[in-house]
């Protein structure tokens, strides 16, 4: 059985393309790229289902057109329409991985400082304007930190930690 800690999420499902059981894949990522036999996972009646990737390609930046396994008509294909979409760690370079994943996965994980040292745990991801932020409960008080790749040192996905180097003055906003 798949678990929760062994996959992160790439994207979400929108609708079917055509008739023929292709999926739109909202996604800024290309981790199919790298794997050979790509899988994806979605939650399906409360467990985590492994599909299998039969064939994609790229529609723009950021959608992709997927085909799985045995989804093989529109009617199969809307069964995943807004349906998040996750990958598994073990398929993915740690070294890489970061980038790949969207900002939710780090939902639960430790946020630590280089200078501050630990700053709390993020609770939730706020994507409301242009400029993604990370709400961070530091000891009772909700603390608003950029969701930026810059700002990330080391993820350890394994120990659910985030260390980060903060621009000197930004957590005293």
């Amino acid at each position: 059985m798949i678990r929760k800690e062994e996959v992160f999420k790439i994207g979400q499902f929108a609708k079917p393309h055509g008739i023929k059981g292709e999926i739109s894949l909202v996604t800024n990522c290309d981790l199919f790229d790298d794997v050979e036999d790509p899988c994806i996972v979605c939650e399906m009646d409360g467990i985590l289902v492994p599909f299998f990737i039969e064939e994609y390609r790229y529609k723009t930046d950021t959608v992709m057109l997927v085909k799985l396994e045995n989804i093989n008509d529109e009617k199969a294909a809307r069964e995943f329409t807004n349906r998040e979409v996750f990958f598994p760690l073990e398929d993915v370079d740690e070294d890489d991985l970061v980038g790949d994943m969207s900002w939710d996965s780090f939902i639960g994980y430790t946020v630590i400082d280089e200078q501050h040292g630990e700053l709390g745990k993020i609770t939730d991801v706020d994507e409301t304007t242009i400029n993604v932020l990370l709400q961070i409960d530091h000891k009772g008080n909700e603390i608003l930190l950029p969701a930026a790749e810059e700002l990330i040192t080391a993820a350890d996905h394994e120990n659910k930690t985030l260390r980060v180097s903060v621009p000197e003055g930004l957590l005293d906003l």
